[in-house]
């Protein structure tokens, strides 16, 4: 965003009397292309990189940290800044020379395992960054793509890393399976494994960078970056950040959801300030041991609509048969779907089970209970008003094209 577009919100929002001013930099959901906070971890990702500043493949390396240590924000800040250093542009991959330099290349392509989980889908994200030429989103094959990716990195002096986001987590693109898939192109291919633990396929002695949980003036720094853009000005006092840091551990995406979440209630209010109560509703709206918001958003429509209506009924002590038949009644959904759909959440952690009294001798109901935010799903997740029409499974889309590519809709 420049000064002009910058000047231009907070004067819409101060004619409005809005106090988001800019929901997309206060979002949890949304990485700052300068991480704050964060020189000393920068420094070591790229001390592991350095191959790649003599035209070298670096080793494969692991970034690991603790939930809401912002791995994936200095990922996408390194690679989208090295791309701009050392990468031809990629709408000019079929030349040797950009204003006149020649000379080796290398691309940096981020990986986000919770949207892209088919092998079609992995090529045609890599080949999205390398290739100049449009990549089909259906119609072609998977070996298809496969030899398009094995074409643009055929030279000796045209090199690729790859980083594989949340690769640990429930049914995402593992590590293991993405070395396989770049198995035809091994030599000119590197990798970044990104999440919370080191994959077991890297070896011992390769690199890891260790990205350490938020200490609470870094924190403190972060949220208030984040609302200096965001907010109004003075919408929060200082002293409520500073407990807001202290509140979350170190964990920024639980900080900033709850920033969020309380800015979205004082909106609602019709207030020019994030008053204590707001601040205290939004932290009690953050489960402990939250799910990553980024994780529900990037689930099909389908889900994400079935949680939003979850997150607007009365929940609490209900079984999940009773609640299966109230989101029904008020989707295209048939109960059965609504009631597999909820086990399938708990299975991946979004949700989770919980056990009801006994009202029998039969076996024991359970409900369900969410494991995110809900303010802030609420204010960046599906609108209410829109019409349902996706199928039951719902996937191809959000997943990024089957296996083929030849169904998908994406």
């Amino acid at each position: 965003m420049d000064l002009q577009e910058r000047i231009a919100r907070r004067r819409s929002a101060r004619q409005d009397r809005e106090i988001l001013v800019d929901r997309d930099y206060l979002s949890p959901v949304v990485h700052p292309a300068d991480p704050v906070g964060r020189g000393p971890v920068l420094e070591r990702l790229l001390d592991a990189l350095e191959p790649v500043f003599d035209g070298e493949l670096p080793p494969p390396v692991a970034v690991v940290g603790p939930s809401g240590a912002g791995t994936s924000a200095i990922v996408t800040a390194v690679f989208d800044a090295l791309n701009e250093r050392l990468g031809e542009s990629s709408r000019s991959i079929g030349t040797t020379t950009r204003a006149g330099r020649t000379g080796p290349s290398t691309w940096f392509v981020y990986v986000d395992g919770r949207r892209v989980e088919s092998a079609f889908a992995f090529y045609r994200t890599v080949l999205s960054v390398l290739s100049g030429e449009s990549v089909p989103e259906s119609g072609v094959g998977t070996d298809d793509l496969r030899e398009r990716l094995r074409e643009q990195l055929g030279r000796p002096d045209r090199h690729a890393v790859v980083a594989i986001d949340h690769h640990d987590e429930p049914e995402t693109l593992t590590y293991g399976r993405v070395r396989e898939l770049l198995e035809p192109i091994a030599d000119g291919v590197s990798t970044v494994a990104v999440g919370r633990e080191t994959p077991d396929e890297l070896a011992a002695d390769r690199p890891t960078v260790s990205v350490p949980a938020y200490r609470d003036h870094e924190l403190v720094e972060v949220l208030s970056d984040r609302a200096s853009t965001g907010l109004a000005a003075g919408a929060i006092a200082h002293e409520s950040v500073r407990e807001l840091a202290a509140w979350a551990d170190g964990n920024a995406h639980d900080a900033l959801a709850a920033l969020f979440g309380a800015a979205v209630l004082a909106s609602r209010d019709g207030s020019d300030r994030i008053a204590p109560a707001h601040l205290e509703r939004a932290r009690d709206d953050v489960p402990d041991d939250s799910v990553h918001l980024d994780r529900v958003l990037s689930l099909s429509e389908t889900r994400q609509r079935v949680l939003l209506d979850l997150v607007s009924i009365d929940a609490a002590d209900r079984p999940i048969r009773d609640l299966a038949t109230e989101i029904a009644d008020r989707s295209s959904l048939t109960a059965g779907t609504v009631k597999r759909f909820l086990y399938e959440l708990a299975d991946r952690g979004v949700v989770e089970r919980v056990p009801l009294s006994a009202t029998g001798s039969g076996r024991r109901p359970s409900g369900v209970a969410v494991r995110f935010p809900t303010i802030a799903f609420r204010a960046l997740g599906p609108t209410p008003a829109e019409t349902d029409e996706t199928d039951d499974d719902g996937e191809n889309a959000a997943r990024g094209g089957d296996e083929d590519g030849t169904d998908s809709p994406s």
